[in-house]
């Protein structure tokens, strides 16, 4: 059976117990299914498990919620509470204190995956644009490579896609300097006007 108390919000205004000992008799009776105790178990000691909880979420809402799972908790785990390892009070806020660290770690992660996601999806789209475009350039560039003679393609390939200086290329191509300058100015204007033919 559910405990009707574990639906309170707690406000702090419950009663305390005088000793331990009262807290520890109304665990035991909860543990049997006595809903009063555990309604007075939740009235003397809500206020502190609250305060546990919301000084760990820092929202009031959530540390509601909290420490309503907190006394479902209570309720279900009652009969296993060992007096020998601490007192009932210690135990609860034991427990209200991981479950509070909980919601905090699960909030922190969903924000998490939500910033990865707000970066990633952005970016693979940007991915995805930019390789389209590279791709149509370089056809362009195919295309445009294509209207050259083979020496000028040759000099121009080296120069603008290889890398290579103009000294170099004329060292790769074995021919003067002067003439691999020839080559790769001749190159260069016919791609301008192949280039501009394209914006007209």
């Amino acid at each position: 059976m559910q405990p009707v108390p574990g639906e309170r919000e707690p406000l702090g205004g419950g009663p305390t117990p005088d000793e331990p000992t009262e807290l520890a008799e109304l665990l035991r009776r909860s543990a049997r299914g006595d809903e009063h105790a555990f309604a007075r178990l939740y009235d003397s000691t809500s206020a502190r498990v609250f305060g546990v909880v919301v000084r760990v979420v820092r929202d009031r809402a959530q540390a509601a919620e909290v420490t309503q799972d907190c006394y479902l908790q209570v309720w279900q785990q009652s009969a296993r509470f060992d007096a020998a390892r601490g007192s009932v009070l210690a135990w609860m806020l034991t427990l209200a204190h991981r479950r509070a660290v909980d919601r905090v770690r699960s909030a922190q992660a969903a924000g998490a995956r939500d910033a990865r996601y707000a970066v990633r999806e952005p970016t693979q789209e940007r991915d995805v644009g930019e390789a389209v475009v590279d791709k149509l350039e370089a056809e362009r560039v195919r295309k445009a490579l294509g209207t050259l003679t083979g020496i000028q393609r040759e000099a121009i390939e080296l120069a603008y896609l290889g890398g290579y200086t103009h000294t170099e290329v004329a060292g790769l191509l074995d021919i003067p300097l002067g003439t691999a300058k020839t080559r790769l100015r001749d190159g260069l204007i016919r791609l301008r006007d192949h280039f501009g033919g394209e914006r007209r």
